[in-house]
């Protein structure tokens, strides 16, 4: 059974915190809130916990994972960033904002996307990843906790560790932070594209919806 915490979603227990470092560190699956919504999460490094991730969710090979990012500097060595794209990086993170990005050969082959070789990127605006980011230093393999015939993402703490505490190492509950995803940015190309609309808003992107 998973280990279960409540933690402040301002001024998150860094002891809480420091215990999901190790927990990850050793190969587990934590859930935590975001900016969007409560994620699965494990090491990047990690291709096990990966696995298990991928089992939970009941994806494929083809599911596309998010590196869960502190700042813009750890992006650069996982995405080749241009000036271009930097700006509106900087203009909208952090941010409930998903970004695709190239992936520079750093990143693991199974994060990347198959053909293109891209890789999704996030900077949350959530005092509880951004806490745990900065103890881990590194970044947080990821995807939304939507599980098989679910309509919407699970948001409450105490469901996600009835639902699913057999198959977590530990549940973070910082409190409901929503069901609406991401917004997602197609920066590998140009000009970038919107190919979903989402939590972020797209105004301060300067872009139009592919549809």
């Amino acid at each position: 059974m998973s280990s279960y915490f409540e933690l402040h979603p301002v001024n998150p227990q860094l002891r809480i915190l420091r215990q999901a470092v190790e927990v990850i560190s050793g190969g587990g699956v934590i859930a935590y809130p975001t900016d969007s919504c409560y994620a699965l999460g494990c090491h990047i490094g990690d291709k096990d916990a990966l696995e298990r991730i991928r089992r939970i969710r009941q994806a494929d090979r083809h599911h596309h994972f998010t590196l869960m990012c502190r700042d813009l500097s750890e992006i650069g060595r996982y995405a080749r960033v241009d000036t271009w794209q930097f700006r509106l990086l900087k203009a909208v993170t952090p941010g409930p904002y998903t970004f695709l990005l190239p992936a520079t050969r750093e990143t693991p082959r199974r994060l990347q996307h198959d053909k293109r070789r891209t890789i999704g990127i996030r900077v949350p605006d959530h005092a509880v990843p951004r806490l745990l980011l900065t103890e881990l230093d590194a970044p947080i393999m990821t995807s939304t906790l939507l599980l098989p015939g679910d309509d919407t993402p699970l948001t409450d703490g105490t469901e996600i560790h009835e639902r699913l505490g057999q198959q977590l190492d530990m549940v973070l509950d910082g409190g409901y932070c929503g069901i609406e995803p991401t917004t997602v940015v197609d920066l590998a190309v140009r000009p970038a594209v919107i190919l979903r609309v989402g939590k972020g808003p797209i105004e301060p992107l300067g872009l139009t919806d592919a549809d």
